[in-house]
């Protein structure tokens, strides 16, 4: 999360965001490959931040911008979510955003495979679920699951 904040803080000195974390400390190991879970998360944690940007681009000063993630254990899995306070995700585009090279960015801003990526990595490569739960204005949560 630190690594993505201060990324978007190098690129853009006036970028300023809360940020949270709600780590389960009795989780204990999970058979992932650490590198691709890093990026799925990297990934999440980037176009988090990139929402509450935007919307604080577009309010006057009220706004907070807030990025949390937690992690749970639930049943025989592990919860990552990666919540963000922005505009939350169009209906008319949610059922697009996991395939390849669709992206609601501006051209130049992103490619469109980050989301793909996320989701063939968690989907197919450690057997879990990459979902979304959003509400217009209010925010996004995407939430992965993975076998514990």
């Amino acid at each position: 999360m630190r690594l993505a904040y201060h990324g978007f803080r190098a690129k853009d000195k006036a970028f300023n965001a809360e940020f949270e974390t709600d780590l389960d400390k009795t989780i204990g190991k999970i058979n992932v490959v650490p590198q691709d879970i890093g990026r799925v998360l990297l990934n999440l944690i980037n176009n988090a931040f990139y929402a509450v940007d935007e919307k604080k681009r577009h309010l006057d000063g009220s706004y907070e911008p807030c990025v949390s993630i937690s992690t749970r254990k639930v049943d025989r899995h592990v919860e990552v979510k990666v919540k963000d306070n922005g505009n939350g995700i169009q209906q008319k585009v949610l059922d697009k955003i996991f395939q390849p090279f669709f992206t609601t960015k501006p051209t130049g801003v992103g490619t469109g495979l980050g989301l793909s990526l996320s989701y063939d990595i968690v989907t197919k490569g450690h057997g879990g679920e990459l979902k979304v739960n959003t509400i217009q204005n209010e925010g996004s949560e995407f939430i992965v699951t993975l076998p514990s």
